[in-house]
């Protein structure tokens, strides 16, 4: 049986990890390298890096903070942000990064993917999701989610494995920061029409919250920012809860 993943995610602004709600209201969380020494010990299973405004600013991510946070830690570590190109993804790749996570980009120019698939390989490659109940539905955004569009999310997530997407990472827009629960109906739904692995986001607040998406949702594995940097719920208490509801974690 596959374990499931506590993943901590770093949203990076001007070389420092942020929070918001709903992604706006950003406020500092902390300096990225000494948070992301913190989740290795603590036992995350794996990190992610965000560069949360290089794409609607148009400009590559922070290639010097990501070979500077690699060098302190031994767990995955996935860096999105500004990410368009075969050779975005090399430098990164080159200074630390096990995988890539693309968003805007893809939903722009889908071929990225099956490149970026190409190329690097699946395992490589992880699609990001931004998804909102626009008209009764659940559609993709993009730019950091102030963009709309038509695409059914649902749809997306098909066409991204498709593609060549080894993972995907779905955001609900809907819970991000709220505390109040992930999504589980929409990542139920994309767990169940796709083969890779989905790791889900936005909304975590109690450690139910986390074995309802587990347990609800079939979900891989678990992303969230706040509860973590502020210290709210520990990783290592976190496990051992999940462990107690029968879910398999790595200890």
């Amino acid at each position: 049986m596959l374990t499931k993943r506590i993943i901590p995610c770093l949203d990076i602004k001007d070389g420092r990890t942020v929070k918001g709600t709903n992604f706006i209201e950003l406020r500092d969380a902390g300096n990225p390298v000494e948070l992301a020494m913190r989740y290795c010990e603590e036992g995350a299973d794996e990190l992610v890096f965000l560069d949360i405004t290089a794409t609607t600013e148009k400009r590559k991510t922070l290639a010097k903070l990501v070979r500077k946070i690699a060098t302190h830690i031994n767990i995955p570590f996935t860096v999105g942000g500004g990410i368009s190109t075969v050779e975005d993804v090399s430098v990164l790749l080159e200074n630390g990064a096990d995988k890539i996570s693309i968003n805007t980009s893809a939903v722009k120019n889908p071929q990225l993917i099956n490149e970026l698939a190409k190329n690097f390989g699946s395992q490589c490659v992880v699609v990001a999701i931004d998804a909102k109940i626009i008209d009764n539905d659940w559609k993709v955004v993009t730019h950091g989610g102030r963009n709309a569009t038509t695409l059914l999310t649902i749809d997306w997530a098909k066409e991204a494995t498709e593609r060549g997407a080894g993972e995907l990472l779905l955001t609900s827009m809907e819970n991000d920061g709220t505390k109040v629960g992930f999504a589980l109906e929409i990542t139920k739904e994309i767990t169940n029409s796709v083969t890779v692995p989905v790791i889900a986001s936005g909304g975590a607040g109690s450690m139910e919250h986390f074995a309802d998406i587990f347990q609800q949702a079939n979900a891989d594995a678990a992303l969230a920012a706040s509860i973590f940097h502020f210290k709210e719920i520990a990783i290592p208490d976190l496990k051992q809860y999940l462990r107690n509801q029968n879910i398999a974690v790595r200890l």
